[in-house]
């Protein structure tokens, strides 16, 4: 059994997807329909940069959505992969779009619209510099649950905004909760690392986003997914389109459970987990977090090609 995983913000490089639109027409047009519907050049901003506009999180999260439906199409049209043993699709925060476009349940348009409002409306719930994110390393959740309830709910906001691997727990609310947690943390001995967003995303602070992204979601036409989709807030697999929709509207402030994801579908029979899009983040989180399995990269043409012979044998 296999399943695909998407990634999501972080996994962005200018440059990004640069081998597969000089070398197939179906990414050009793809690159062409994005610049289209979204009525400005993010083509070049993914293939030329500038960094800093790429690292805007609403040109971001198109252009990680833009390289993944690339690559997908690249894989399934172009070398004509069989898809029809994978059983789930998976993909991490924004990557939850690219994988409901890649399975037929939402339109790459559509997604690309979302998305980019989606960012926008991530960036304005908070002021620039008044939240922040921490990466948590080398201990479990449990205990990361225990510290946080010491902290002053009445009087900020520090939550568990991802759960990625083993080892590896982001945190995200206001700048001032998140240093004393910091302090905390640094206290038992816990490494730490602050991160460099523009925003504290998946956690409570994001509820203004999630209500502005609410009807947009709500009146984009969805369809039910043919594959099982397994979705960060419930880490379990949905393919009831209404259900999904409701979904994304709590993820933008809800806990990503991506660990508790990969080690659903490991339990649920996957040996197969293939990352379409740009970088390896999400392989190196599998690996951290599940053993015995085959995990496959695809950034590049010859990646596809070893995928093709690994799975022919």
């Amino acid at each position: 059994m296999s399943a695909f995983l998407f990634p999501g913000q972080g996994s962005q490089t200018v440059g990004m997807g640069n081998e597969f639109y000089n070398n197939f027409e179906i990414v050009k047009k793809i690159f062409k329909k994005a610049d289209e519907n979204l009525n400005y050049p993010l083509s070049k901003i993914i293939l030329e940069g500038p960094e800093s506009d790429l690292q805007l999180t609403k040109n971001t999260q198109p252009a990680i959505l833009t390289v993944s439906y690339s690559i997908f199409k690249v894989l399934t049209e172009e070398f004509n992969f069989n898809i029809n043993s994978f059983k789930y699709f998976a993909g991490h925060s924004l990557g939850e779009y690219s994988a409901l476009v890649c399975s037929n349940s939402l339109n790459f348009e559509d997604a690309l619209f979302l998305l980019h409002e989606r960012g926008k409306a991530m960036q304005e719930a908070v002021p620039v510099g008044e939240g922040s994110m921490l990466a948590v390393l080398g201990t479990d959740i449990e205990l990361i649950k225990k510290l946080l309830t010491a902290i002053d709910k009445n009087n900020g906001i520090c939550e568990i905004a991802n759960d990625n691997a083993n080892g590896q727990i982001i945190v995200s609310g206001d700048s001032k909760s998140v240093k004393l947690f910091q302090k905390k943390l640094k206290d038992e001995n816990i490494k730490s690392i602050p991160l460099k967003v523009s925003a504290p995303f998946h956690c409570s602070l994001m509820k203004p986003a999630a209500n502005k992204m609410r009807e947009k979601i709500n009146s984009t036409k969805f369809e039910d997914s043919y594959f099982d989709i397994i979705c960060n807030v419930t880490a379990k697999p949905e393919k009831d389109n209404k259900i999904i929709k409701q979904l994304l509207i709590d993820q933008i402030s809800s806990t990503v459970k991506w660990r508790e994801s990969l080690i659903y579908m490991s339990n649920s029979g996957v040996q197969n987990f293939i990352e379409i899009g740009p970088g390896k983040i999400l392989s190196g989180m599998l690996k951290r977090t599940i053993s015995n399995v085959n995990c496959f990269s695809i950034n590049s043409i010859a990646d596809i090609k070893n995928l093709n012979d690994k799975f022919k044998r």
